[in-house]
Formats: structure tokens, sequence, C-alpha cells
């Protein structure tokens, strides 16, 4: 909304105030800034509040604002005085007011740096949390005003206002004055305060899916009055589903005598309802998608499902239409699926809910299931129903204008139906905020993503999203940080989600294979190496083994403390006529079931040829019983060479690891509570079965349970963090480094950036404990004489210019130069092979001590944020592609494992005989840069090569910074829905 003339022309208006949100309840609001345009809705607001709110806010019965009060409370300059309001479908339902003061609380103007804040919200919206959205958002923008502080006084019996202060998590000072409690709180984020406002964030987004997955009732408009139809298609599923709530059918061109159609009551718009309708599922043309919103928006509709078509994937008309759509709906408090979606589904007993042009809904499982394709959906449901697999709840999402798969993982963390989330996804709209609820979602239950539209560069057609300018290699490498499986095909999701949904995790990577097949055992063992697993020899039952053959091996292999999951090959019995028999699946499956049933709880796949029946009967165990305890172990912070993985012999069984337990949430009292379940599980008790998952090759059952054994291992690491060692708080000179920073941007900095001199990013480096070697400027041969002179040999001779940078290959580097014969030779060399030293740039460098060449970088993505990297320097980075990544801020053990993580990782450990180099030095230094690039925004790339890593310390060769304002830290301000 714009503000009108009489605006104070001095301070335009802040439209990036502006902010839809989620509310504790699910429901949306928007949150704006007030303007000379809103005495109207002002007073319409005040007159619904209650007396006893009123009397809260002044202190005294003030039944009505006078003009002067609606004049004062809708005219700010939006500097020293602020309004916000929440709305509702135009209409206020809070408002939130700061006035900067000085020391003596008298109305002032910076450089003051505290202002009085007061609230007021309709008592018919208490409790929604909507004064908690306003606290956070009037303070960011008194932090971008310059306010400090805010004080406020509340009347003791005000005990729901005390308690919006109290809990916000911000370091607060509290005293009782005159009858009235004083507050003063520090505006400065804490670590408190951003885990309070992402637990706020956490429980309304998953509560606001929650109400679009279990409505109460549910209306269909659109529905044709002939059968087919889309429309007519979703209330015909609705109807075979057995949905428990109730059903209406809706479209305007019902004739006045139509009352029910398919049995469920028949109406011509939502305003002949007489009952509350929870979600509508619109089933209209594009142009009358406005018509329907607004008729649920007016009649208290909680959540849309649009399948219509005609938006962004259409061009740009349709996405301004898409973005209209979404701003239409957000203004009645309402979140969208789609447009352009297949439906949801929910097959929880209590709701039963087949909202989709699904024909068939699945069977209940512990599986959910989020895609942003519906041709991807209707495959994932095909195929998770014809390896026998149920799910919890189904969300095709169409262009995702706004339930995104943020929202689901919301959603997924905390419900108790859910043991696994699978997601397609062609675009993340907010990668940054992906991670973080990845990471938090998969410290209690796996996430695995397949990720389309990876290589073109571009967002597929629908979706208004940023576009994320890092490789497709990066994100995978982010998202494996995150603890999330990344896969490359809806295959292989498949694939893991069975193992996962119906096994426990596996303790370590080794594997006992068993079967009728001696071919097929040993197809297994060579992928299990292919895969980093630790396979021991295939034990070959024979053909003629029985199922009871089956079950004994496999008991004995379960009860061995060597071995931590298990593979069985099964191949058709042959007959004494030489006919394969193939109808023995259901035995096989019942004497595998018998055997898991009573053994440890360690993970079982099933490879199998053309056994009848064996797929069917193994995914048939409980889809719908509790979930087992899944007991993990604790693993040490990674030190030392990556192993590499090794078969066993017979004679040398692998080396058993620690045991332990990883809890659900990461805490020591969840890590306790699910060791002494494993413990008790460990017992030989039997126990109700879970899933064996049945796979027609024996690589693909592999490569799932090879995914199973990184996410545990990840676990495991996740219930003790990585934490930012100390030493670097005591040899950083923060303030130093923004100063200088300050500085060399200006008072007005250019918004494209500047990169930094040799000098000035030594400078800064430094003051991070980051040493780079100086290199002096050698434009002729006399001047690197002295320059040398001046360094001490011995010297590299190096150009700068970047054709020949970093280049020995070509020339561009010469080395151990002892004396000063020597330089002046490769001096003439040098312009008599590469060109003139105008071209060439040379420099002059003293020699560091021999070592392997690294390259560390740091760069920031407006999209996924800092990035810390890490490669050997030349072939292997830059031709090979064999760096790794992780998000800033890293730990010491993101430090340790990034090192690690590389596949030329062994040369840095002593390969084939050579000297380990100090690793723990490069460790520092990848943290060194890393609270760089954290503390200072503006620090947007920086590039350290060559890096080479000694036996003992490390010495930076050059570096390249470069410094540009801040991108925007959309994660860190207060909780607001995308507007793309």
């Amino acid at each position: 909304m714009e503000p009108s003339p009489e605006q104070s022309p001095h301070h335009a208006y802040p439209d990036h105030w502006e902010a839809d949100v989620v509310l504790r309840d699910g429901g949306t609001a928007r949150i704006r800034p007030i303007t000379t345009d809103d005495a109207e809705r002002l007073v319409s607001f005040y007159e619904q509040v209650s007396d006893e709110s009123k009397y809260y806010r002044f202190f005294a019965p003030y039944p009505r604002l006078s003009d002067r009060d609606v004049h004062r409370f809708t005219h700010h300059d939006y500097v020293d005085r602020v309004g916000l309001a929440v709305t509702i479908g135009g209409e206020f339902i809070g408002t939130v007011r700061y006035d900067r003061i000085n020391d003596q609380g008298r109305p002032a103007s910076a450089p003051a740096d505290e202002a009085e804040v007061a609230f007021l919200v309709q008592d018919a919206h208490q409790g929604r949390g909507v004064a908690s959205a306003l606290l956070e958002h009037i303070a960011a923008v008194a932090r971008e005003r310059g306010i400090r502080r805010f004080a406020a006084e509340v009347l003791p019996a005000n005990n729901k206002m005390i308690k919006v202060f109290r809990d916000a998590g911000y370091t607060q000072r509290r005293s009782f004055e005159d009858g009235s409690v004083h507050l003063t709180l520090d505006l400065e984020p804490t670590e408190k305060s951003l885990a309070v406002q992402r637990g706020r964030e956490q429980r309304a987004e998953a509560r606001s899916v929650q109400r679009l997955l279990a409505p109460g009732s549910v209306a269909v408009i659109g529905t044709g009055r002939t059968p087919g139809g889309v429309g007519r298609t979703v209330l015909r599923n609705l109807l075979a589903a057995g949905f428990t709530g109730r059903t209406y059918a809706v479209n305007r061109a019902f004739d006045e005598g139509l009352t029910t159609l398919d049995g469920v009551p028949a109406h011509r718009s939502l305003g002949e309802i007489d009952e509350q309708v929870d979600l509508a599922v619109i089933a209209v043309p594009a142009h009358r998608v406005p018509e329907a919103v607004a008729d649920c928006g007016e009649h208290g509709v909680q959540g849309l499902v649009v399948l219509s078509a005609g938006y962004a994937e259409r061009g740009s008309a349709g996405r301004e239409l898409q973005r209209e759509l979404v701003r239409q709906a957000r203004s009645y408090g309402m979140r969208i699926i789609g447009p352009n979606a297949f439906g949801i589904i929910n097959t929880a007993e209590s709701v039963r809910l087949n909202a989709s042009l699904a024909p068939e809904s699945p069977a209940r499982g512990r599986i959910g299931l989020f895609t942003q394709s519906g041709a991807i959906g209707i495959a994932l449901l095909s195929g998770l129903h014809r390896r026998g697999a149920g799910l919890s709840s189904f969300i095709s999402a169409g262009n995702r204008a706004d339930v995104s798969g943020n929202d689901f993982l919301q959603y997924s963390f905390e419900d108790q139906d859910t043991d696994v989330a699978l997601l397609y996804l062609e675009s993340l709209g907010n990668p940054r905020k992906f991670t973080r609820l990845a990471r938090r979602t998969a410290a209690v239950k796996p996430v695995v993503v397949v990720k389309g539209a990876r290589h073109s560069g571009t967002n597929p057609p629908g979706h208004a999203v940023p576009v994320s300018r890092i490789p497709d290699a990066t994100v995978s490498a982010l998202m494996r940080q995150a603890g999330v499986i990344r896969v490359d095909t809806v295959t292989e999701m498949v694939d893991a989600g069975l193992l996962l949904a119906g096994q426990p995790l596996p303790a370590g990577p080794r594997v006992a294979i068993l079967g009728n097949s001696e071919s097929l055992g040993l197809l297994t063992y060579d992928a299990c190496l292919a895969e980093g697993l630790r396979p021991r020899p295939p034990r070959d039952l024979t053909t003629a083994a029985s199922p009871q053959d089956f079950r004994d091996a496999l008991a004995e292999a379960l009860a061995d403390s060597t071995c931590d999951a298990v593979i069985v090959t099964a191949i058709p019995w042959v007959g004494e006529n030489g006919e394969a028999e193939t109808g023995d699946g259901e035995v096989l499956a019942a004497a595998l079931h018998g055997a898991a049933a009573k053994s440890p709880a360690k993970p079982v796949a099933v490879v199998h040829v053309e056994i009848g029946g064996l797929a069917e009967a193994l995914a048939a165990a409980s889809s719908t019983a509790a979930p087992r305890t899944r007991p993990t172990t604790l693993a040490a912070q990674p030190s030392g060479p990556p192993a590499a993985p090794t078969a066993p012999t017979p004679t040398e069984p692998a080396t058993v690891e620690a045991a332990g337990a990883a809890g659900a949430s990461g805490t020591e009292e969840a890590v306790e509570a699910a060791a002494a379940s494993g413990a008790e599980e460990a017992d030989g008790i039997e126990r109700t079965p879970g899933r064996i998952p049945a796979y027609p090759a024996a690589e693909r059952a592999v490569r799932a349970l090879a995914e199973a054994v990184k996410y545990a291992q990840w676990r495991r690491q996740a219930a003790t963090p990585g934490k930012v060692p100390e030493f670097l708080d005591e040899t950083t000179d923060e303030p130093g480094a923004a100063a200088l920073i300050d500085t060399l941007l200006g008072a007005t900095p250019d918004p494209r950036g500047r990169p930094l001199t040799h000098d000035e990013a030594r400078e800064l480096l430094g003051r991070y404990g980051i040493p780079v070697r100086p290199t002096l400027p050698a434009p002729d041969p006399e001047t690197a004489v002295a320059a040398a002179a001046r360094l001490g040999y011995p010297v590299a001779l190096k150009t700068t210019a970047p054709h020949l940078r970093h280049r020995a290959d070509l020339g561009g580097v010469r080395l151990d130069l002892a004396d000063e014969d020597a330089l002046r030779r490769a001096y003439g060399e040098f312009t008599e092979l590469l060109g003139k030293p105008a071209e060439l740039l040379p420099v002059v460098q003293s020699m560091a001590p021999r070592g392997v060449d690294t390259v560390v970088r740091a760069s920031i993505d407006a999209a996924a944020g800092a990035i810390l990297s890490f490669g050997l320097a030349g072939a292997p980075s830059e031709l090979l592609g064999d760096t790794a990544h992780r998000l800033v801020p890293a730990t010491d053990r993101d430090a340790a494992e990034l090192i690690r993580s590389i596949k030329a990782a062994p040369v840095l450990f002593g390969w084939r005989g050579s000297a380990p180099v100090d690793t723990p030095a490069l460790e520092e230094l990848l943290l060194r840069l890393s609270r760089l690039v954290d503390d200072h925004p503006e620090v947007v790339s920086v590039a350290l090569e060559p890096v080479v890593v000694a036996p003992q310390g490390l010495t930076v060769l050059g570096a390249s910074v470069r410094l540009a304002p801040p991108p925007p830290r959309g994660d860190l301000g207060p909780r607001r829905l995308p507007n793309y």
C-alpha cells in the first residue's frame, strides 16, 4: 500500500517492510507500515477491541480514539515514529508502534538509540501469535533505523503482553515503577531469540500444512455436472478414499434444483453451505479462479489446492497472474498448494483424504512424499504401489507458488506418522533455509531428495523463484552436509525410501551376504566394494537351500557382532523336472521375517530374481506399526586419512566400531534414551518385523544400503555437533577488520564491489591470523634483483597476468632461484618466451617450504549464502572438479571433513610413502577464513591460491579478495513468507 501525498516527503514509504507471515494456528496475515490512508481502518479496528484490552494499552478507560489520536497513530516519519499493522482481508487485527526517546523518556531523534513500544491486538485474534510476529518485525525495523533498545510500560495484570516480551529471547531488564512493570529489551539478536523465532516459524508452518492435510471438510469448486473432468474426478477420489470429514460439490452452473451430486451436497457457491469449509479444491479455468478465491476467503476457508493451469508455466503474463493469486489468497489468511497442482493425500485413518487426481489412494505407510511435478508424482505413487509401500502423506505442489518443500520439511519434522521424507524438487526458492530445515529434520528422520533441472542453469517453467548460480556438485555437497540423502533418480529415491522406512539404520559399513546363488552373491560383493562398503565374503547356501536354511543363515548373520547389515540373494529353486519353481516367495518371505523378528535390529535387504510373490510378501509386514527404534553409534571427529574400502579376508574380520546411540533431537538425554532402547532390542526378544525391501538388481539394493550407511554415520556425528574453536576469539581482530572494510568500501560503495590489491588483501586477512607471503613487483630485471635482495634468496619469479597466473606448466612460475644470476637468467627467459614485462606483470616472492599445493576459497551465493571450498591446486580441482564444499560458519568437524572428502585426500596423508602434511594447520586456516566471511558479509569472495601445506605448517602464497555491499540475509531477519 503506497502512502498518500500527505505522508512525510523526507522518508519514502518502506515497502520492504511489508511481509506475509504464518501465525501460530497456521493461518496467514500481512504485516505492513501504517499510512495516512488507514484512518478508517484504525477506527474500525479500535471499535472491535474490548474495554479490558484498551485499558491495558492506555492504563485508563479509553472507549474511543479522538481525531488527534487517529492523526498521531497514522502519521509516521518511518524513522523516529513507526507504526506497523497486521491485516487479514485488508482489515487491521493488530498494531504496534514505536517512538524514539532520549534518556529522560522524551521524544527524540537520532543518535538516540532507545524507543518506547506499545502493542494492541483484537481480542478475537489474541493467542494466534500476532503480537510475537509484530515484535519480530518492529524490532528489525528499529535496528535498521539505529535503535538498539525498546522500553515498554505494562500493567502487572497484562500477563499476555508480559509473556510476549519474556518469551522473545532478547536480553531484557525488568523493574516495577509507579504501579507498572518497566521492561527494557536489547534488540541485538541472540542465540536464544533466533532459536525462539525459528521454533515459532517451525510450529506455525507445520500447522499450516497440517491444516491442509487434515481438514474437517472439503469443497470441490468446479465439480462437473457430468462424469469426467478434473473437479468430478477429485470428488470421486475423495469419496472412494473414505474421507472422514464432510464433502461438498460446488459449481455456479449447477441447476437450482440440484441438491446432491454423487451422494454429497451440491451448491452453487460456498455461501450456500451452512457449515465451515476448511479446504477448497479449485478446478475451474484460470480466469475464474480469482472469483473462487474471493468466495473462499469471504467464507472462512483455511486453505486452497489449486489444480487449475495457465499460470507461470505460460510465461510472464501467467507469472503475474500467479503472483496475484498468492497475494489474494494470503490477504484472506489462506495458504495455497499449486497452482497447476496434482493434489494432496493423507492416509491417516482419522482423515483418509485423497484430494488429488490419483485414481487410487495409496496404502497407509510411513513415507511422506513431496513433489513439484505432477508427472513425477504419478510415477512415484505408481512405483511405491508396485513395491508394496504405503504413504503417510503426499503433496504435489505444481508451480509451488506458496507451499513449498521447506513447508513440507517443517511438517515432516513433527509428524508422528512419517518416518522418511521423500522430496522431488526442481527448484529451491530459499536454499539457505532448506539446508537449515533439512539438517534439523534429518537429525530425527531420513530426508531423501532428487533434484531435477540440475544442469539447465534456469528454473523450470512455472517456478518463479531466484536462480542460484552455484554448480550442482556444490548443491549436492551442501545437502550432504545437512544430512540430506541426495540421489540422482526417482528410482533410487524409492529404493532408498523403502529401506529407510522399513529397516533400522546400520551401525557401520560391514555387510554380510548370503544366498543360494554364488554368482549373484559375487555381484553383490563387487557392488558393495564399489559403493565403499566393507562386505564379508559371500556365503553360498547352494541352490538346494530351503527357506529354513535361509532363516538359519540370516539369524546367524544378524547375531554376528562383526556384521552391521545383511543382503540376502535369492534365485528360483529348480525342481526335479528341471523347471524353475517361482511360487515359493511367500514361504521364503515368512522365513526371513521370522529370522529378523528374533534377532538384533540390523537392516536386511533382499536381491531376488523372478521369485513369484516374494517382493509382495516381504512388503506385507505391518506398515501401520509404530516405527522400530533405530540404534546408531557415536563416532569421534574424523582424524587421519580417509579409510579406503577394502574387503576383509576370511581370517581377518573387519574392525568392530564403538557402540552407542544417537538421539532424535541431538540432545544428551535423547542420545542416552536411544542407547537404552537399542540395548533392550539387542537382547534377542521377538519384536514386530518391519518391511524387508526387495530389489531386482544387486546394484540397487547395495546403493540404497550405502546411502543408509552414510546417513547413519551423519546421524552419529550430528548427535555431537562440531564447535568453533575458542582460539579464534583470541587471535582475530574483528573490530579492526570492520574498520578496514569500511575504509576500503568508502562512504558510497559501488554496488558491484571492488577487488582488493595484494597489500590490502594481506592486511585484511592478517586481521584474522591468515598471513600471506609478501610479493614485490618486478617490472624490470634490476627491480627484480632488488626485490630478491630485500626478501632473501631463494626466491620465485611469477607472472600475475590472468592467462598465466598459477600456470607453472606454461612457464609462468620459476622456483628456487638461488642467486642473482639465476634470477636474471629466469627473467630473460620469461620475457623472451612469454612476452613483455608490461604484459606479464612479474613479481618476486621468497620460497616457501615444499609441500602439497592446495586451494581454499570462500564465496557468497545470493540464495545459498556463504560457501567454503577446498581442493588440491591444478588439475584435481580445475580439470576433475575434485572440490569439497561446506556452508559457513564451519565448525572444527566441518573443516576436518572438508579436507578428507575430496577424492585426492590421500595425497595429504602420506600417499605412496610421501610425508603426511600438516592437516591441523590446514583445518585452522579453513576455520579462520570461515570466521572472516561470517563476521563480515561485505567479503563476498576470497581465493587463497596456492596454499602450500608442508609437513609442518603452511604458506599462503597468493590471495585475492573482493568486497561489496553485503547482500540481504533473509534467514536472520524476522519470519516472512517468500514473495516471488
